[in-house]
Order: C-alpha cells, then structure tokens, then sequence
C-alpha cells in the first residue's frame, strides 16, 4: 500500500531532576553539597532512508516519545543523557506543524534533522553553594522536551515528471527508457501510485524520472486520482508532458494539454511555470496530417515537440536526449526552507507562566525561567525583529525591571541558559 501522507505526535524527552545531596565521608567533619545535575532528554531526530518509499508504517504507530534523561546523584554525578530516538523516513519527506502548517524540515540531504528537542537536566544543588549560602537544600528540576503534532507528506525526488491524461502511455515510455517495470494495461488509471525511474545516460550519468499517475480536469480540485499525487511532480526540474496524438480515443490533444496545464497552473503557478517539453506519444498510428497540426501548436507556445511512439520506442532516444541536456542546465531538485516559529506560536508556547528567578554570582547575572527556552532555541541573532522581539520579551515579563532592581549596570554580564551578553539601558 502506497501512503504519502500521515498526521503523528512527536516528544523528546524530559531533562533529569537535579540531585540534593551533602557530601559523607569517614574524618570529613562538615561535607559541602555534591547533588550533581540531571542529564538531557533525548532529541528526536528524523533522517532519510532510501530503503523505504512510503508513509504506510505511521498510519499504525502515531506516538514516537524520546527517553528522559537520568536524575543527577551523589558526589557530583551528573545523570545519563538520554539516547535520541532516530525516526526513518522515506527521502523527500517534508515535515510541518499540523497545527500551522509551518514547515519545520525537508528529509532530502544526508543531514540529521532534529525535530523536537530534549529538555536539560535541572542542577543540582552543588551549582547553588555560595560564601553566603553554604547549605542549599533544594535542586531544579529538568526542563521538559519539545512536542508536536507534525504532518508527513512525502514529495518525490525526481528530476523529470511525467504528466497527462490517463492511459496516453507514461507508463510504457518510463518501462522503456528506465529500468522501472509499472503495471500496463489499455484502460485508464492503470497506475494507481507513482512510479520512480532511474534513466542511464552513459556511465555515471543518469537522472531520475517520475510517473505520475494520470490526472483529468478537476484534479487541483480534488476530481479523479491525480489530486492525489500532484505534489509530488512539485519537485520536479523538469516536466515531460505525454499527449496522445492519434485521438483513438475521441478526444483532442490540443485540449489535453490546456486542460493539464490549467490544473497544473491551479495547482501552483511556479509548478506551471516549470520547464515543459512535449512527447507526442502514439505516432505510430496517428495521421501524418494530426501529427504536423499538434507540433504547430506546440511551437506556437514555444515548446520542444518531439514525436514518439512508446510502444515501439520510436522516438524515445531522441527524446531523452532533449531531456538530459535541458536538465544539465537547470538548477538543482527544489529544497524547502524551514520556516521559525512565528511570535504568536512563541507566546502559545510560552504559555501564561512567566515565573523567573534571578540570581548574582562571580559578577554574573544568572536568569532562571523555563518558559524562556522555547525563545532560546527559536532566537536568530542575525534577525533585527527576532532580537527586538527578545528585548521586549525580558522588559514585559519583568526580567529587565528585576535586573535593575538588583542594581545592573551596562556592561554587566547576563547569563540565560548559557547564552551571555552584556547588558546595555
């Protein structure tokens, strides 16, 4: 079975409680705290697999939770991180926030994405001994990992995508120019799920073509099969649209290519605008008259027309040819970017409880307030609007106010979660 979406919950795990522990040893009259510090939650981390090419294994398993980390202990130990929990994916997999629709991560690379990361280990009560406070009795907590509801949608890597009508012989020109073998049969919606060809060249040289199955008018909308795969010819560097210029079966070439067009266009105007060539397919059979009528249309668009007949593959080298030195000048498969949180999702995850505590030691301001975190990990320092939006994070929750309660002074040192900066009015 053929799945190329799924809807699941991920969790990274919770950071290790910090231990409160004093120091016990034989002669050692007054033993100081060695609570050590809880270890990180594991990641969860998402990376290609070309082994597999569907979605169908999380249409069963919806929940993939990371372990936490250990608690911290006695003597300084700190606890155990916790492994990150590796999801495989089929390549090309794009990953966004069901709840937004924000893209989070493109599987096409090699490169690990992490997805939601594990909490850190809270101290342990060793971190808060100080000339003035010899006997902490109390340790923090670990910090809670990341969650989401995330949606899969996997959107083939392909160089080439071969679109058109059902049954005008995709599958017979990819059966012919590739290894792949698709189902082929004379009736419509013969390929009921996308079919992936690697096209040899020469040695070392090859590219990769899709067949999508057939799509008819109404497929942006929703009609027919095609709206189903669609997004997966989104990738695609190059189209290859297949026409059947006999007419055998009653309908008009000219119209199949406008009608596929208009719903490519619907679809996505930069899908529309993607470098199209033309394979008039059935030639074998067609009228020498219909042939020269469908190539002068064509042309008039500015479109390459190449005649061909699957069946016998006439045509077909000439074709691939054309193709192979059209793909060596166009950029590379589309990737996407990964989108950062917008502030409402900032302040959704933030959440009402904006505690803090502030604390001075060694000429450092050391801030201490779990919600901020999620701000942390989301901060572009090289992003003006992301770091005024920090600034009047700090002075709405009352983070500044307290600092200069405490009697902060520009060019004093503020540390939040290990990030430091000099403080400036």
């Amino acid at each position: 079975m053929f799945a190329d979406k799924a809807r699941i919950i991920i969790s990274a795990g919770k950071g290790g409680d910090g231990a409160v522990s004093f120091h016990r040893e034989k002669y050692v009259a007054s033993g100081g705290p060695d609570g050590g510090d809880g270890g990180k939650g594991g990641d969860v981390v998402f990376v290609p697999d070309d082994n597999i090419s569907t979605l169908i294994d999380f249409k069963y398993k919806k929940k993939y939770i990371a372990k936490n980390g250990d608690n911290g202990s006695s003597r300084n130990c700190t606890g155990r991180n916790a492994e990150d929990l590796i999801v495989r994916v089929p390549r090309g997999t794009l990953i966004k926030d069901a709840n937004t629709g924000r893209i989070m991560a493109d599987i096409s690379t090699d490169e690990p994405k992490v997805l939601a990361k594990g909490g850190k280990g809270g101290k342990g009560n060793a971190r808060f001994a100080t000339p003035t406070r010899q006997i902490p009795r109390f340790a923090k907590p670990g910090f809670p990992g990341e969650k989401f509801e995330v949606e899969l949608e996997l959107k083939l890597l392909a160089d080439v995508g071969l679109v058109g009508f059902p049954n005008v012989g995709k599958s017979s020109l990819i059966s012919v120019v590739s290894a792949a073998k698709p189902k082929i049969a004379n009736y419509h919606f013969t390929t009921l799920t996308p079919v992936l060809g690697v096209v040899k060249i020469s040695e070392g040289n090859s590219f990769v073509m899709a067949d999508i199955p057939g799509l008819i008018e109404g497929a942006s909308e929703g009609i027919g099969l095609g709206h189903e795969f669609l997004r997966h010819v989104d990738r695609c560097r190059l189209i290859v649209h297949v026409i059947d210029v006999s007419g055998i079966e009653g309908r008009d070439p000219k119209e199949d290519f406008e009608i596929i067009n208009r719903e490519l266009r619907n679809f996505s105007e930069e899908l529309a605008d993607r470098p199209q060539i033309v394979a008039a397919n059935k030639c074998d059979v067609a009228d020498p008259e219909q042939i020269a009528e469908f190539r002068a249309f064509i042309e008039e668009q500015g479109l390459q027309f190449f005649e061909i007949s699957a069946a016998t593959t006439m045509g077909t080298k000439e074709l691939i040819s054309a193709v192979y030195s059209e793909l060596k000048e166009l950029p590379p498969i589309k990737q996407y970017t990964p989108e950062p949180m917008s502030q409402q999702e900032l302040e959704e995850a933030v959440g009402a409880d904006r505690r803090f505590e502030v604390e001075f030691s060694d000429n450092v301001y050391y801030i201490d307030a779990p919600w901020l975190e999620y701000i942390m990990r989301n901060l572009n320092m090289d992003d003006y609007e992301s770091l005024q939006y920090f600034q009047l994070t700090l002075r709405t929750s009352g983070i500044i106010d307290k600092l200069e309660e405490m009697g902060i002074k520009d060019g004093d040192t503020v540390d939040i979660f290990g990030f430091r900066f000099d403080y400036l009015s």
